[in-house]
């Protein structure tokens, strides 16, 4: 989902993550729950990676 979010906007932050198609997953509480504090260095490899 969020590799599709990147691809069509050419960037995801932290407030992305709490849009409604993000938020019925988890959105930025389940990204804390599962990365903790390496959750934005996650978000900035990832916008990175994907527009590379």
């Amino acid at each position: 989902m969020i590799k599709d979010y990147i691809a069509n906007s050419f960037h995801v932050d932290r407030d992305d993550l709490e849009l409604d198609a993000f938020n019925k997953q988890g959105g930025l509480g389940k990204m804390w729950q599962l990365f903790e504090e390496e959750k934005d260095m996650i978000i900035n490899e990832l916008n990175e990676s994907f527009v590379a």
